[in-house]
């Protein structure tokens, strides 16, 4: 699952403590440390204080934006925090997979691609 979540990582995003290029080149090193970051987290459901602060930043969507509704909001956070989401994402979609009729199956991967609905007809 490690090695899954590292590779659907972006590459080359912002810079900071933990960056995925830094886990990559530690190969398998990188991926036992992490796993085991990671599943000590995921077992006993206690978060270092340092992976759940995140910064939030409001960017406008068009410039000389005054309004909410003209911004876009972004979320700056760890990578190890990132990871976690992700692999709890994997997990959640293959059980809710299981679940999902074979007619429903159309609807959850065009929503998954970004595409609503309506624009099924």
């Amino acid at each position: 699952e490690m090695r899954n979540a590292l590779k659907k990582m972006k590459t080359g995003k912002a810079t900071g403590a933990d960056t995925v290029e830094m886990f990559s080149a530690l190969e398998d090193l990188g991926v036992q440390k992490l796993t085991n970051i990671l599943n000590k987290i995921y077992d006993t459901g206690n978060i270092p204080e340092d992976l759940l602060e995140s910064v939030s930043i409001a960017l406008p969507k068009k410039p000389g934006a005054t309004e909410c509704g003209q911004h876009r909001t972004i979320s700056l956070m760890s990578h190890i925090t990132k990871l976690l989401l992700r692999i709890i994402m994997m997990r959640n979609r293959n059980k809710i997979k299981q679940e999902v009729a074979e007619e429903q199956c159309f609807v959850a991967l065009w929503r998954a691609k970004g595409q609503g609905v309506r624009s099924i007809s």
